[in-house]
Formats: C-alpha cells, sequence, structure tokens
C-alpha cells in the first residue's frame, strides 16, 4: 500500500541517517544487538535469575517462550518486509536508484520483520526483572524506605528503557528492521510480560502441563503454517529474499529461520518443566541447602560456566529436520542444566564436604 511503502522510505532514511552520522558507535549498537538476542535469555539472565529467585527464573521462562511465540504469529500474519532487501525490490525509487544500506554479520535475518524479535525479547525478560527487583523495595514501610523505593523505582525504569531504546536503534543501524518494527516489538513484549504478571499457575505446573502447553505451541504454528500453504501462501516468503538480497552468504544462519526459533523455544520450555518436577531438583533446590547463600553462589557460577560449553556445540545444518531435532535436545538441555543437572551435583559436593569436616 501507498502509506507502508512511505513509512517503510521514511524508516530508510532515519537507517541511513544512523548508518552515516553514528558511524563512531557502530561496535556499541552491534554489541547492544547480541544483548537484545532473544538466545540470552536462556543462556545468561535465566541462571542468574533462576538461582536468587525461582519464581522469577520460572516465570522468566515462560515469558519468553510465550513472547517469541507470539512474535513469530504476528510476523507470519503482519508480513513485514526487512529494509535490507526492501530496497532492492520496492518501485518507489525513479529510475530504479534505490538507497544504499550497509549490511553487518548480523543483518541478514531470514524470517519477517514486523513485529522486532529483538525489542519484543529484551522488553519483556527486562520488564520481568525489573518488576522482580521493585517487588523486594515496595514492602518496606517507613518513610526513608518508601523514598529509597521511588529513587530505586525511578533507576530502574530509566535502565529498562535506556536498554530498550539502545537495542531499538541498534536493530534498525544494520538495516534488519524499520524503526516501526522494533517499536512495536517494545510494546508487544511489555503486554506479554504485564500479562504473566498475573499468571501464578505456571509455578505449579506439572510436567504433563508443559508437555500438553508444548504440544498446542507447536500444533497451532505447524497447523497455521498448513493451512495457509493450502490457501497458497507461503508464510517462509521471507527466506528466498534473505538469501537473495544479503551481501554475504556466509551471513545467512538457518538459525534465524521462524521454525528454528520456535523449536529453540519449545525446546526450553520442556527443560524447564523436566527439571522442575525431576528428583535432582526436589532434592537440591528444596533440601536445608537451598537457603545457604554459597549454595546460589556456586550454582550461579557453575550454571554460567557449563552454558557457555554449551556454544561450543554446533549443530550440523546440512539437513534441515536433524537441525531441529538437535536444537530443541539442546535448547532443552540448558534449562534443564540450571534447574536440576547443577544444583544436584552442587549439592552432592557440598554434601561431602560437610561429612569430611565433621
Amino acid at each position: 500500500s501507498i502509506k507502508m511503502d512511505l513509512l517503510h522510505s521514511n524508516g530508510v532514511l532515519i537507517i541511513q541517517h544512523l548508518q552515516r552520522d553514528y558511524r563512531a558507535y557502530q561496535d556499541f549498537l552491534n554489541f547492544m544487538s547480541h544483548v537484545g538476542d532473544p538466545r540470552n535469555i536462556f543462556s545468561i539472565y535465566f541462571p542468574l535469575w533462576f538461582q536468587l529467585n525461582q519464581v522469577v527464573g520460572t516465570k522468566m521462562i515462560w515469558v519468553a517462550v510465550i513472547g517469541d511465540w507470539f512474535n513469530l504469529i504476528f510476523k507470519w500474519i503482519l508480513f513485514g518486509h526487512r529494509p535490507y532487501w526492501w530496497v532492492q525490490e520496492t518501485m518507489i525509487y525513479p529510475n530504479q536508484s534505490s538507497p544504499c544500506l550497509e549490511q553487518f554479520p548480523i543483518t541478514c535475518e531470514t524470517g519477517p520483520g514486523s513485529p522486532s524479535g529483538h525489542a519484543m525479547g529484551s522488553s519483556c525478560v527486562w520488564y520481568v526483572m525489573v518488576t522482580a527487583a521493585l517487588s523486594y523495595t515496595v514492602r518496606w514501610k517507613d518513610k526513608s524506605a518508601v523514598t529509597l523505593h521511588r529513587l530505586t523505582w525511578s533507576f530502574l525504569w530509566s535502565i529498562f528503557w535506556i536498554i530498550q531504546i539502545s537495542v531499538c536503534i541498534s536493530r534498525v543501524f544494520i538495516a534488519t528492521h524499520f524503526p516501526h518494527q522494533v517499536v512495536l516489538g517494545v510494546f508487544a513484549g511489555i503486554l506479554v510480560a504485564e500479562a504473566f504478571e498475573h499468571t501464578s499457575a505456571i509455578q505449579t505446573a506439572s510436567l504433563r502441563m508443559y508437555i500438553k502447553t508444548n504440544l498446542f505451541l507447536f500444533i497451532f504454528a505447524l497447523g497455521f503454517y498448513l493451512s495457509l500453504k493450502l490457501l497458497d501462501i507461503d508464510l517462509l516468503w521471507s527466506v528466498p529474499k534473505a538469501k537473495k538480497w544479503c551481501a554475504n552468504p556466509d551471513w545467512i544462519n538457518i538459525d534465524t529461520t521462524p521454525f528454528a526459533g520456535l523449536v529453540r523455544n519449545l525446546g526450553a520450555l520442556f527443560g524447564l518443566g523436566l527439571g522442575i518436577n525431576s528428583e535432582m531438583f526436589i532434592t537440591s533446590c528444596k533440601g536445608k541447602n537451598s537457603c545457604k547463600i554459597s549454595f546460589r553462589i556456586w550454582c550461579i557460577a557453575a550454571s554460567l560456566a557449563t552454558l557457555q560449553l554449551y556454544n561450543f556445540v554446533k549443530i550440523p545444518t546440512h539437513t534441515e529436520y536433524l537441525f531441529y531435532i538437535l536444537s530443541f535436545c539442546k535448547s532443552a538441555a540448558m534449562p534443564l542444566t540450571v534447574v536440576a543437572l547443577v544444583p544436584y551435583c552442587v549439592h552432592l559436593l557440598m554434601r561431602t564436604t560437610e561429612k569430611k569436616l565433621n
């Protein structure tokens, strides 16, 4: 439509302005794009928060998974173009004088562009973290504590918006999103996180509930995809465009395809459910050691260190279905490690040390 083309063309002008006038901040903006990567939720934010507060950690995974699932459905509905291929195919520029947008190794996302998954994932998870931190200070009753709570409230929400704005600018700078797509992503993420502020059932969900949720999310997404395919609507239309217009074929990554994100999230949710309902979790995180600060610190350090090792596990990409299966297993192993395996090992180590001291 004419209005959408006008919105896109104005977005291209903003991207050109950023790439021209903010070149000195390129490294910082690329870093902020990595900060907004939804995969950091499972490898950094979740291990920290789960060992500090299991309620917050559990909520974080649910918010991240459901938020990314909604992001996928919205992407399929909205058919949003990405700047780096839109400028090559649009007919609104005269004499084929399309603007030149610089691309980067992290530019060539293959899924549709609206809403931004990085902006949505960043906003929903940071919303959970900020509200969790403020829940501790809101209980303070005396006058000086109330003042401190207000200062803390102002500080944390300022940090929240600085991070979201930085992530949004970074995604626009690398020409992988238009401005309106990142704005939509931020507010969609906040809505998902706010919805889970009033959903307490997830804290007592059984393994059966986790499996049912996984099956629903997968069947709905697959059914939606197949139903539209029967109507001759290809929801993977963006993948050929990304491959065609990406400046470097090596920058195309199967891990950015729509189904790769779906499989990764379903694996993480299943791993969380498996871990929370395991005997190892009950023995270690519900036992006497769970109240010890040293136990939590050891669990945080061991979890972060162990999860970094997962980054060295490279999943073969030559067979797409094999990639999805292995990606699901790897994603399930990460929360299972944080929730059950690491705490149980730390529990056994501390128990052995106590016996030797006695």
